[in-house]
């Protein structure tokens, strides 16, 4: 009954997508997406090439199911992801709406599937025209960096907008069967997850920083805040980013300017490539120099909840979602569930039909 474009696409057995999260989607999390039915995307954008091949490797002896690794074209990586993703035949790539032909067309000519996220109709024909072979949509529910448009007006806009050339898959705001059913009457062809599968058993992310988003019981104190990096990011309100509100531009920069630093030395990226990947996002993205240099703040702030547990002094990128779960269920457990709550309201609605 769940059968789609997307899993004939993707090789997987339920429409269900676990995505990369930075820090967040690792070898043990994707395997347990994949091995549960669903299909699973590694992070690639938070950390140095060497270990990207390792955790391909080590995904790839966790499960024999297809597997995708996400990434961003204008990271100085880049290249080398790409040769990656060839050579150990993964089989899907995730990326943000940044062209990169080049890249594209040697993922194409390898077979790889092309599956950017973007957030309006606009950034979707344009995915299509570069060569993507699927689409994700992300509304504003969703975590993380996000728009204003709510998923249910979003999603149907651009199906419309790519007139059905490729599959679309629905993000922001999905934990269960119910949402799956919803996804698929306004035409997507799957749904596609952050914060559900972060609130899983194989989550890597520390019990202290966990037990914030379980103990987040109201969807308004999720927001959305400019305080990071300039750009609208959906946040859980805690101490750091009540800090960050409050703090002028001038402290914000360096505070960036900072873990800009510690991000070039975690990954092994020259200064000089680092400015040159803001100046990429610039002309690519629609952003501000500014703003696009602020971004490189994101990562070790994040970092400070999701590896090193401590949630005060971090961010929790989060999707509004966060506030309506209050369990931690094994990716087994979790796409199980949401198979069978589909499958029995799409048997409740064909009966209707009869």
């Amino acid at each position: 009954m769940l059968a789609t474009r997307l899993t004939e696409l993707l090789g997987c057995q339920y429409p269900i997508v676990q995505t990369a999260m930075g820090w967040v989607a690792d070898p043990k999390l994707v395997a347990g997406s994949c091995n549960a039915g669903g299909f699973g995307f590694l992070a690639g954008a938070t950390i140095p090439a060497n270990e990207m091949e390792r955790d391909i490797l080590r995904v790839k002896e966790l499960t024999d199911k297809p597997f995708g690794v996400n990434f961003h074209m204008y990271q100085p990586n880049a290249a080398d992801i790409v040769d990656m993703v060839v050579r150990h035949g993964v089989r899907a790539v995730s990326y943000s709406r940044s062209p990169g032909p080049e890249f594209i067309a040697k993922l194409k000519d390898a077979g790889v599937i092309c599956m950017p996220t973007v957030g309006l109709p606009k950034h979707a024909i344009k995915a299509v025209e570069l060569g993507a072979d699927v689409v994700t949509v992300q509304g504003g529910e969703g975590g993380g960096h996000t728009g204003s448009v709510p998923t249910t007006l979003l999603i149907p806009q651009v199906i419309d907008a790519v007139g059905g050339k490729v599959p679309v898959v629905a993000a922001g705001g999905f934990k269960d069967g119910r949402g799956l059913v919803a996804a698929l009457a306004w035409g997507a062809d799957g749904i596609a997850m952050g914060t559900r599968f972060l609130m899983t058993e194989e989550s890597p992310v520390p019990r202290q920083t966990l037990q914030r988003y379980v103990d987040c019981k109201n969807p308004g104190e999720i927001i959305v805040s400019k305080a990071m990096d300039g750009l609208p990011q959906r946040m859980i309100m805690n101490e750091l980013l009540t800090e960050l509100e409050k703090a002028g531009p001038l402290k914000k920069l360096m505070i960036a300017m900072r873990n800009g630093m510690a991000f070039r030395k975690h990954t092994g990226a020259t200064f000089l490539s680092l400015l040159q990947s803001a100046w990429q996002m610039h002309k690519d993205d629609d952003i501000t120099t500014a703003q696009a240099i602020m971004s490189a703040n994101a990562p070790m702030i994040i970092q400070k909840a999701m590896v090193d547990g401590q949630p005060a002094h971090g961010v929790l990128p989060s999707g509004q979602v966060a506030g309506v779960i209050d369990e931690l269920l094994s990716c087994e457990d979790l796409i199980n569930s949401i198979v069978a709550e589909a499958e029995s309201r799409l048997a409740v609605l064909a009966q209707r039909a009869g």
